[in-house]
């Protein structure tokens, strides 16, 4: 989105009024729970810190606003108590989630949400007219496929203004998209490749982020330089931002593009469950951050869903690296520098990276043997969703 000044100080005011009344609502269900008494409903509060807070003094400049973008900071505020309640009695999957904070001004996000009854639409000439803002300036990427339910207006770190719509897709044309096939695939991921595929087919790893050091080393130390609270400072924050926003596209649009690739050539994907958060925590932290395998896996898993594919997840404790993919004999562990070796069984040169890729998709029940049946049952799928280490495995993939 494009926004001229005029509409930049709409969407300003309507992030300011969003902020506040969400703050407010956590505000008043804290002082509930610390004076013993029972949370406010929904209702309540919408009365109280919307409806007869715009007639207040205070909170007068409320009104300047689309009410329909109050009302779903309320939801939000709503749904982030609702996830940590179900978070706290296990109802919830993935990672504990902790009670509502308070928003800030400086976050680096700031976002409202029109829904239908808001009356916002898309004229004639391609720009989106949101209520009380006006008609803004638009460049699509894509054609919205049906009528959408809700829009998102979103402000980035880097200044950028995007709307996100929401939409119900058709089925049938996601499988006319991708048509079922009989190949299936496992994948190994690394650092000197990010990734390795059971076919002996290896993809490089762009380092967005080690490509970007010298420029974002620049940018950061002209910020440190400037004095704070100056305009100067604010120009060099957005230059640190933009360049990091950079950095952050190059490797998402990455991720893209190789996940649709798998998706639509191979019906079955074998990965292994990495434990990123452990990794993160050893001097190959910044690789395996740069490398961003969670954001690549959970594109798979969804795209995986919406297609009908399968995708197996198998056990981070699986020898893959130790054992012949040809004789099924286990060597034992190697050091990483080790990238090729011989098994003592068969006498099989192998690919480090390459074998493990072959030993993921026969651990997950892919792989099929002369006579159609499958080499090995096939693993449980792996929860994702368990990103907690029991330990650091043996030899992340890494060289």
């Amino acid at each position: 989105m494009y926004p001229d000044a005029a509409q930049q100080a709409a969407l300003a005011r309507a992030f300011g009024c969003a902020r506040v009344v969400f703050n407010d609502a956590v505000r008043a269900r804290e002082d509930a729970r610390q004076a013993g008494q029972p949370f406010p409903t929904a209702g309540r509060l919408s009365t109280c810190l919307i409806t007869e807070a715009k007639r207040t003094p205070e909170r007068a400049w409320l009104g300047e606003v689309s009410a329909v973008v109050l009302q779903q900071s309320l939801r939000d505020a709503e749904k982030a108590y609702r996830n940590y309640f179900a978070s706290l009695k296990g109802a919830r999957k993935g990672p504990r989630t902790g009670p509502p904070r308070f928003k800030s001004r400086k976050d680096a996000r700031q976002s409202i949400r029109f829904t239908a009854n808001a009356r916002w639409s898309i004229t004639g000439s391609g720009r989106l007219n949101l209520p009380k803002i006006g008609p803004v300036k638009v460049k699509w990427s894509r054609t919205l496929p049906a009528t959408p339910t809700s829009v998102t207006v979103v402000k980035d770190a880097a200044g950028r203004y995007f709307a996100s719509f929401v939409i119900d897709t058709d089925p049938a044309a996601d499988a006319a998209r991708m048509p079922e096939t009989d190949r299936t695939i496992g994948i190994d991921l690394g650092l000197t490749h990010f990734a390795v595929l059971s076919d002996g087919t290896k993809i490089d790893s762009p380092r967005f982020l080690r490509r970007a050091e010298k420029k974002l080393k620049k940018a950061q130390r002209d910020l440190s330089r400037k004095q704070k609270g100056s305009k100067n400072r604010e120009k060099a924050r957005l230059k640190v931002a933009r360049a990091h926003a950079h950095v952050a596209d190059a490797r998402r649009e990455f991720h893209h593009q190789l996940s649709t690739k798998l998706i639509s050539e191979n019906q079955g994907i074998a990965v292994e469950d990495l434990s990123v958060a452990g990794l993160a925590r050893t001097k190959l932290a910044k690789s395996v951050h740069d490398a961003g395998w969670s954001s690549f896996l959970g594109m798979l898993e969804y795209k995986a869903q919406r297609y009908g594919r399968t995708l197996v997840e198998i056990g981070r404790f699986e020898p893959t690296s130790q054992t012949c993919s040809t004789c099924g004999v286990k060597d034992g562990p190697k050091p990483l520098h080790i990238r090729e070796w011989t098994c003592a069984a068969c006498g099989t040169l192998h690919d480090r990276d390459t074998n493990a890729a072959i030993n993921v998709k026969t651990a997950a029940g892919l792989a099929v043997s002369a006579c159609g049946a499958p080499v090995r049952p096939g693993a449980i799928p792996a929860q994702r969703e368990e990103t907690g280490s029991h330990g650091f495995p043996t030899e992340p993939r890494a060289a």
